[in-house]
């Protein structure tokens, strides 16, 4: 069987997607601020969690200009619960470049677009390609997948040499008619059919195409080696109280969830309490000392690299006046205030066991 011809896949895929594909509400706009938005927030999250926060976001933000002009603390407060926050803080910070830099217009080139915080190569080629009908490639792990089985490539996709090679066989697919189109047709393909486990090869448009398929592979490839073991960390927090206001600090902007409110503390050092972790880490992020009480609960959550379990303690001020040490801003509020704030998903997983009831009962000084 020889390699399918560029000339047959495009006609097929397109005639299956103009039938088949997905109602979303981002589907059909041409506005490139809209696709925009769409592609930052699909990035490592499914179409069904996407959706609902598409639409808030769009009926808050319905511009670039309105985006820009907002703070950045009502932006991630939106943001909240998709996680990968960085996404969030460099949409923000592109849609003020995008005002400073084209006046409010967002660029049509391509080395403009990829120009932009937090637009990569996959993204630029999909608002390109959608946004301005420019026949550009958008290669994201869908597209890889589908090409793998396709052209029955053998090469671990991950790699720099592999990757190179999908970018050019790509390239050389799309059609300069429709090429939006037939991006998102190969992006739905691996996500509805071209799935990674039992693909539904019967259902496929360009099954009569596919290398893989003709020789019973398909759901061998692609070959990713396994995954490393997802790293844990044990962290320890505290709920500081002060009368009837509890403690809570913003994380610096850089980094992991960076801008976030979180309840002070961080990760367990080796021949260290839980306690002593929790008094160490509040003392260093905000210089006041507490009384340790105690543990109000622990909680599992898992980021895309790494897992981690929180033990939170309910603790009384002792002693100092809160700072910012190692932090970038603190802030005494009352509980019923913390829906004003964004907060990780794991430190909203905390709140949920702070009713005034269980508060009580975890105060206090403890033998552990």
């Amino acid at each position: 069987m020889k390699k399918p011809p560029p000339q047959q896949l495009a006609p097929l895929l397109l005639t299956w997607f103009d039938k088949h594909a997905r109602v979303l509400p981002f589907r059909g706009t041409r506005d490139a601020y809209a696709v925009w938005v769409s592609e930052i927030m699909l990035q490592q999250t499914q179409v069904a969690t996407v959706v609902p926060y598409y639409n808030r976001f769009m009926a808050r933000f319905p511009t670039v200009e309105k985006l820009a002009s907002a703070r950045l603390d009502s932006v991630l407060k939106l943001w909240q619960g998709l996680g990968y926050y960085t996404r969030a803080r460099n949409l923000h910070k592109a849609a003020r470049l995008v005002v400073e830099r084209h006046g409010g217009v967002f660029p049509s080139a391509f080395d403009d677009i990829v120009a932009l915080p937090g637009i990569g190569r996959y993204t630029a080629g999909a608002i390109a390609s959608i946004a301005f009908n420019q026949a550009v490639p958008a290669l994201d792990g869908n597209v890889m997948r589908v090409l793998c089985r396709l052209y029955c490539l053998h090469d671990n996709p991950k790699t720099s040499a592999a990757q190179k090679r999908l970018w050019q066989l790509a390239a050389t697919l799309v059609p300069a008619d429709r090429p939006g189109d037939y991006n998102q047709s190969m992006m739905e393909l691996g996500a509805t059919v071209c799935t990674p486990k039992s693909p539904d090869c019967g259902h496929c448009p360009v099954q009569p195409l596919c290398l893989a398929y003709a020789r019973g592979v398909q759901e061998t490839l692609p070959k990713i080696p396994k995954a490393a073991a997802t790293p844990h960390y044990t962290v320890a927090v505290g709920l500081v109280f002060m009368g009837e206001k509890l403690l809570i600090d913003k994380r610096k902007p850089e980094g992991l969830l960076g801008g976030m409110w979180e309840l002070p503390g961080g990760k367990k050092q080796k021949n260290e309490t839980l306690k002593q972790t929790v008094a160490r880490e509040i003392a260093e992020e905000t210089g006041i000392t507490v009384a340790v009480g105690k543990r109000l609960c622990a909680v599992r959550h898992a980021y895309s690299h790494f897992r981690i379990t929180i033990h939170a303690f309910c603790c009384d001020y002792a002693g100092g006046t809160a700072k910012p040490l190692g932090c970038a801003a603190v802030k005494w509020v009352a509980p019923t205030e913390l829906k004003k704030y964004a907060f990780p998903a794991a430190t909203k997983k905390v709140f949920s066991y702070l009713s005034q009831g269980k508060r009580k009962k975890a105060k206090g000084k403890s033998t552990g």
